[in-house]
């Protein structure tokens, strides 16, 4: 297989340059997406073979009326929502760490996902009459203001890795104060489904969540994707990147948007589920490589792939209850993080 794939358009100004292990990869990931949403569907209270879970997926009867309703209704709804936050989360913190050109940077740990969280949260116990479908605008007005207040305080004279992650740091603890402060002043019965929410979880998606994130995700992949070649030249340098024609502050925060509009949209609908953003993107690159054109796709399904199967774990280690995927992805990635912390030491 060649070392390179070269996609180009005579027609629309767009051209890719991908790694040739990009499409088995991405057949690898696919399938085990796929397996792990197969059996994450058959288990549970009612459980149901992995076997008649694809034959009721393919509309073939089962013998067992109640097979419909549970996978359709109940749990393909969902696989498909953890994905989703899983996808975004993981271009998210690509995007991220590209633009900062800092391994150690996150959407959650930047400050980005707490900004989204404390908005969703003031939405949720403050003013609870509000329209419900607000929350995802609300969610994303907060993760933008914080990445707006982070790239002002870190920057100086440039932009150093250390500080902003230092600078995100501080965000994210005194927003978690402010959160903390909500829900100890609000009512019993909100604060309850806040924290809950706030654990980080997929459980009881419906369709119709499913169908109010996939136009906002699903755009914002696209983007991100359409927008890898200006953080391929982001990656060399600002200087580097005015000399090949790319419009640095333009694009920087074009794309900084599309992060935080892929985070702050997850938060909406799962709580905080944090170092995805962190560690997809590195298991991406070591996949396909630094271009981004190829780990942005890669670090999407890394994504997907990661959360499905912690929401696996969660749901299968103290059945019948449950642990939230929040909290499984947390305990695999914070061993993750102070990898990252001890490998990248003498550079910061």
């Amino acid at each position: 297989m060649a070392q390179w794939i070269v996609l180009r358009s005579r027609r629309l100004p767009f051209s890719f340059r991908l790694d040739g292990r990009l499409p088995g990869v991405i057949l690898g990931l696919v399938l085990v997406s796929l397996a792990a949403m197969v059996i994450n569907m058959g288990v549970g209270e009612f459980k149901i073979a992995p076997l008649d879970v694809l034959r009721t997926l393919f509309g073939v009867d089962t013998g067992v009326p109640q097979h419909t309703f549970v996978v359709m209704n109940l749990r393909l709804p969902r696989m498909l929502l953890a994905w989703l936050v899983g996808a975004a989360l993981a271009v998210s913190g690509n995007i991220v760490q590209g633009v900062t050109r800092n391994p150690l940077a996150s959407p959650d740990l930047t400050g980005v996902t707490a900004g989204a969280s404390l908005a969703a949260v003031f939405f949720i116990v403050a003013v609870p009459g509000l329209p419900r479908n607000l929350l995802p605008v609300m969610a994303f007005l907060g993760a933008l203001a914080v990445a707006v207040l982070l790239y002002i305080l870190a920057w100086r004279k440039g932009d150093s890795p250390m500080r902003f992650i230092l600078v995100g740091i501080g965000l994210q603890a005194t927003l978690s104060a402010v959160i903390g402060f909500e829900l100890t002043f609000g009512r019993i019965d909100l604060v309850t489904q806040a924290m809950m929410w706030l654990a980080g979880t997929v459980y009881a998606s419906t369709w119709a969540e499913v169908n109010s994130v996939l136009p906002w995700i699903g755009g914002g992949l696209l983007v991100a994707v359409l927008l890898a070649r200006h953080l391929n030249a982001l990656n060399l340098g600002e200087e580097v990147a005015r000399g090949l024609g790319t419009q640095v502050t333009r694009q920087r925060a074009v794309l900084l948007l599309v992060a935080v509009a892929l985070a702050g949209v997850t938060v909406t609908v799962a709580g905080t589920i944090g170092f995805v953003g962190l560690v997809a993107p590195h298991l991406a690159r070591r996949l396909v490589g630094p271009m981004h054109e190829g780990s942005q796709m890669v670090a999407a399904l890394v994504g997907g792939a990661l959360v499905i199967v912690s929401d696996l774990i969660g749901r299968t280690v103290i059945a019948p209850a449950e642990i939230p995927c929040g909290i499984i992805i947390a305990l695999l990635g914070a061993p993750f993080f102070l990898y990252l912390i001890w490998q990248n030491r003498e550079r910061f």
